[in-house]
């Protein structure tokens, strides 16, 4: 059997600038930009305001979500996790969201440390490398049995990028890595709510304390992912779990061949592929509200358990929602920010249209997609008779292989600093992170 645990330890110990591809690092560059951008977008979402309030942290070394306000460096992460995931607008990759747990816990922790940008894209490549060997080895859909993906795989992620951060060796890295996989958790029973975000705040949070118990001499199994009672087995869905195999660290680096997935809407992103295919129709076919008899969107039938709202009156909960998606597509021509809002979600339009959405789901998968259809297809019928059949859309908008270019990387971002009404000017932030490998942690929430 493998020594999964030990030999995700001294991947971490090993990883240094000079092994990882230019390209890994550019794609670790982008999370960040990313990432940041939709945290300073949600920082003032009232599920940070609570934590924030409830947690009240003294002053620290870390910022909180680039404001003035600072934090020690593990509640600084905890509520930047929940600011970054908050509006469901942050990356996707490996069935979660990586970035929204790796970023906020690296930040804090570099800020803390005094380390550099280079230590901070090392450290996440460190995170997601170590996400990546554990979604590898269960094809077993997390979400069918209530997991939630981020919490879970998040917490472990994030303990091997802060191991890293604190360069531990390897075997006080395992130890990392075995802690943050006894913190894990997430129900995706929480969705559509505050809870969701807090999965990957209090992930970045554990990632923190598991490095820095395991630095002072804290055990823990060195065994934890692979043992029969370990993480890997404990979340297996169908017990179909790869306890025995090789690691692939540092041969195979995850983040070329599964990249990040930039979101171009903030809603779940098994609405994504819909909404690319509702907008293009609408463009091609432009429908008023009135006129549409019925919708019907062919997903999978994974993707329609995890839109589990079927009928949302706020804006959190239309975020989870096939229903809203189609909605505002046709009632509103996009779905962005201003769209989720309670206001506009209760509008009569939107909420009778959403009546009149219904979904046919299969539960034939694209192999490279686990638990997407080969592709997502909307049907328009309208009161007079008419049958508009939108294109089927494969790829969402921002996955990988349909990257959005960097003018719209950065038209995102700056619309997150304005919505997030920040004092940095989103020009000379974007600059900052694009220039990442040069810049100390410590500067790069400085107002100016």
């Amino acid at each position: 059997m493998s020594a999964l645990t030990a030999d995700i330890g001294r991947f971490i110990a090993d990883l240094s600038p000079n092994r990882i591809p230019p390209e890994a690092m550019a794609v670790a560059r982008l999370g960040f930009i990313d990432c940041i951008g939709t945290m300073i977008a949600g920082r003032g979402e009232d599920a940070v305001g609570i934590l924030r309030s409830t947690l009240a942290p003294p002053a620290g070394p870390a910022s909180i979500a680039f404001s003035s306000a600072t934090a020690p460096a593990p509640e600084a992460a905890w509520i930047n996790g929940v600011a970054a995931h908050a509006l469901d607008y942050d990356d996707v990759a490996l069935r979660g969201h990586p970035s929204t747990v790796l970023v906020p816990a690296i930040l804090a922790e570099a800020e803390a440390l005094d380390a550099s940008g280079l230590d901070m894209l090392v450290a996440y490549v460190a995170g997601y490398e170590t996400w990546a060997e554990l979604f590898r080895r269960d094809s077993g859909l997390l979400h069918k049995k209530g997991w939630h993906p981020t919490g879970l795989y998040g917490a472990v992620g994030a303990a091997a990028a802060v191991a890293k951060l604190h360069r531990l060796d390897a075997g006080k890295a395992a130890i990392a890595v075995a802690l943050g996989a006894s913190q894990s958790a997430g129900l995706m029973a929480n969705f559509g709510t505050m809870t969701k975000p807090f999965h990957a705040g209090r992930a970045a949070h554990a990632g923190i304390i598991a490095a820095r118990l395991a630095g002072a001499g804290f055990t823990a199994a060195t065994d934890a992912l692979e043992h029969p009672q370990g993480f890997l087995h404990a979340v297996s869905p169908d017990g179909t779990e790869d306890r025995a195999g090789e690691a692939h660290l540092g041969e195979h680096w995850a983040l070329l061949t599964q990249g990040l997935g930039i979101k171009k809407y903030p809603t779940c992103y098994c609405t994504h592929r819909a909404i690319d295919g509702i907008l293009d129709l609408m463009g091609t076919s432009p429908t008023r509200a009135d006129e549409v008899k019925q919708v019907t969107v062919k997903i999978s039938d994974y993707f329609a358990t995890v839109l589990r709202n079927h009928a949302p009156d706020t804006g959190l909960a239309a975020k989870f929602s096939i229903e809203f998606a189609i909605a505002s597509g046709i009632v509103a021509r996009r779905v962005g920010l201003r769209e989720l809002t309670d206001e506009f979600v209760r509008r009569p339009e939107i909420q009778a249209l959403m009546a009149r959405v219904r979904t046919v789901t299969t539960g034939e998968y694209d192999p490279a997609l686990p638990g997407a259809a080969f592709a997502d297809q909307v049907t328009v019928e309208t009161t007079d008779g008419r049958v508009l059949d939108g294109a089927p859309v494969a790829r969402a908008t921002g996955h990988p292989t349909r990257p959005l270019a960097e003018a719209q990387i950065y038209d995102k971002f700056a619309d997150c600093l304005e919505a997030g009404a920040t004092d940095i000017p989103a020009a000379t932030l974007f600059a900052r992170l694009k220039a990442l490998e040069t810049m100390p942690a410590r500067a790069l929430a400085r107002a100016g």
